[in-house]
């Protein structure tokens, strides 16, 4: 089983993914987490470069940075661990990469960013994707209280506005990605997220 979670910086995927391990490991469950980019030494080497490198990164080099990163993680990690009937656990997936670069850097059409996706992870789709939904000042309040922004986080108020309605209109075409209001406690969306996964959890 393969979830995913997405949302803008500062929804609170790190503390709900952490919260989901636990309670899923807790019932006898093999989970693996893994963020994007990364899970790979390759991986984690473009994280680096797509995330504190100084250069001025042309937003088609980007977009083909995440998709390395990913083809190599879904190559090597993802499909095998799948296979032995194992649940993953994503901080971000495609969905992201069609968010941020495809609405926020609006340099590269959407249809060619979903192109590339499907190459990138030979069609492997999650089998549900969480959305943690939250107004872009309110994140970034949180951003500013825990750590200093990294290069992407540094892309100012208009981009992110602009990614939080591609996930807006990713959630509305896709029936695999289910909206929980993040804006609430932390106990409550993750109530809501239990409730949820509940119903489609593999039998042990």
């Amino acid at each position: 089983m393969l979830i995913t979670f997405e949302g803008i910086d500062g929804c609170g995927k790190s503390t709900h993914i952490k919260k989901l391990k636990a309670y899923l490991t807790d019932k006898g469950y093999d989970v693996h987490v893994f963020r994007e980019p990364g899970g790979t030494p390759l991986s984690e080497q473009i994280r680096d470069i797509l995330l504190n490198s100084k250069d001025d990164i042309h937003p088609l080099a980007e977009s083909l940075l995440f998709s390395a990163a990913r083809a190599q993680l879904v190559a090597t990690r993802i499909r095998p661990l799948l296979d032995t009937g194992a649940i993953v656990i994503l901080d971000r997936f495609f969905d992201s990469t069609t968010a941020y670069q495809g609405y926020g850097r609006q340099a590269v059409p959407v249809p060619d960013i979903e192109q590339l996706n499907r190459l990138a992870t030979q069609n492997l789709e999650p089998d549900i994707t969480i959305y943690l939904k939250l107004d872009p000042e309110m994140a970034y309040e949180r951003r500013k209280k825990v750590r200093k922004e990294d290069r992407m986080e540094q892309a100012g108020a208009d981009f992110f506005k602009r990614v939080n309605a591609g996930f807006d209109a990713l959630a509305a075409r896709e029936k695999r990605i289910v909206v929980f209001d993040s804006s609430r406690s932390a106990a409550e969306t993750f109530e809501a997220i239990e409730g949820h996964l509940e119903k489609m959890l593999p039998r042990l």
